[in-house]
């Protein structure tokens, strides 16, 4: 018996069942539980993460739950995890990446450019709100929370003109119809991991990392590890406007890497691109941290972490 450790939300639960079919696909006779754990941060819908200690509220608890025996793997889109992960656990596997941009919602407008002047946006990314207002200073941006069906109904009841969610989490749910546009990543560049379905296991347990090679997709693990690593670099946090996508050259050997760090006015953003040897994922993404470190004045680090 294999447990799966997730959160209780539509979009968790539809992700965990994907991991479960994938691990079952290797071995017909295995068994496998999912196991839905509330999270702090899907209790707390009222404030911004970073009000209430970070985007880690939404794994604490699975990874407690992980590390002291009750599940066997914790099931996560990479977006949500943090920057380092807690000592003894691991990502064994990824899952392939579904499609990693944005998505908007607008009551009205059919694109960024078509929103009306002023337009109240809801997010509670601070990578999207940066990047957002870097294009169109005039709109407003608001606080908006919850899972995708909670937000969904706050657009419709008028708490907000737009919104963003990732084109990933409407895909896997069904409602990429609900999408005004899908954005280019050109114009937002994604969060580090978006679209990606990670796979964390205790370091120990060779069993379950065996089971899991069989599942890994070897091109995602790659990119969002140069992703992470950027990441890493940068000391990244839900305090701090960050993105990063990593894309495969067609012949698997090679990878492009963009990534930004921003204020969250959208007053200033600094943009990295990059490519190298995908075997060489995570030297790729920590040159390109060092590289936006660099291109920074030290007063633009203190605006974004004070």
């Amino acid at each position: 018996m294999i447990r799966i450790g997730t959160r209780g939300s539509p979009l968790a639960l539809v992700q965990a069942r994907a991991v479960r079919d994938a691990l079952v696909a290797t071995d017909p006779d295995l068994a496998v539980e999912i196991v839905p754990i509330k999270t702090t941060g899907d209790q707390v819908q009222d404030r911004r993460l970073m009000e209430i200690g970070g985007k880690g509220l939404f794994t604490k608890e699975i990874e407690e739950a992980l590390l002291d025996g009750r599940v066997d793997c914790a099931v996560h889109s990479m977006k949500d995890l943090e920057t380092w992960l807690p000592d003894g656990l691991t990502i064994g596997a990824m899952l392939p990446r579904e499609d990693a941009r944005d998505a908007l919602l607008a009551r009205r407008g059919g694109s960024i450019a078509e929103l009306p002047d002023g337009a109240v946006v809801g997010t509670s990314s601070l990578r999207r709100q940066a990047q957002l207002l870097a294009r169109r200073p005039d709109l407003k941006v608001v606080a908006l929370r919850g899972n995708v069906e909670t937000r969904l109904r706050k657009l419709a009841a008028g708490e907000a003109d737009a919104t963003l969610l990732a084109v990933a989490g409407l895909k896997r749910l069904g409602l990429l119809d609900k999408a005004t546009a899908i954005i280019d990543s050109d114009e937002i560049l994604p969060a580090v991991g978006q679209g990606a379905i990670g796979i964390e296991v205790r370091d120990g347990d060779a069993r379950l990392r065996d089971l899991l090679a069989a599942v890994d997709h070897r091109a995602t693990t790659a990119c969002v590890t140069a992703e992470r690593a950027c990441l890493a670099e940068l000391d990244g946090s839900c305090h701090t406007p960050i993105a990063a996508h990593a894309e495969l050259a067609d012949d698997g050997r090679t990878m492009r890497l963009r990534a930004l760090i921003a204020l969250p006015d959208g007053k200033a953003v600094h943009r990295d691109a990059s490519g190298g040897a995908a075997a060489e994922a995570a030297a790729l993404g920590r040159a390109a941290g060092r590289r936006l470190k660099a291109a920074a004045e030290p007063a633009f680090f203190q605006k974004v972490t004070a």
